[in-house]
């Protein structure tokens, strides 16, 4: 059994990218759901579809690539606030990931959102994930 389903997530993600898969299967849920929204809409993955398979929901994403050499679109995946140690940030201290080159992504009051979003709305939250 996973405990820490957003780790989980990025590590199948990440291997998936540097074996070059098509697709990667990952447990649906409402977090890595609200995650993989969020790498859609900034162009890192090109779809995902729900699925389920002997009473399981599943979340099978189509990975994103380009070049002849199929260089993944994701080059790193970070996770920041872990359950043993959480990092929050407030308004004025938003990452800024290789001058907004990547994304981070934040938990917050009014829902998953990135960095950029975040600091749009003026609001803080948990640094899940940094994302380029």
């Amino acid at each position: 059994m996973v405990t820490d389903n957003i780790s989980d997530l990025l590590t199948r993600i990440r291997n998936a990218n540097m074996m070059k898969h098509h697709f990667v299967q990952v447990p649906n849920t409402k977090m890595s759901l609200a995650i993989i929204t969020i790498l859609k809409n900034e162009g890192y993955i090109e779809n995902y579809e729900n699925y389920e398979e002997n009473n399981k929901k599943y979340l099978l994403i189509s990975l994103k690539y380009f070049g002849k050499n199929r260089q993944p679109v994701i080059e790193k995946l970070q996770r920041v606030s872990k359950p043993g140690l959480r990092v929050y940030t407030n308004k004025k201290t938003l990452p800024n990931i290789l001058n907004n080159l990547g994304i981070a992504i934040i938990s917050t009051s009014q829902g998953v959102m990135t960095n950029l979003k975040a600091r749009e709305l003026g609001i803080g939250g948990e640094v899940l994930c940094y994302i380029w």
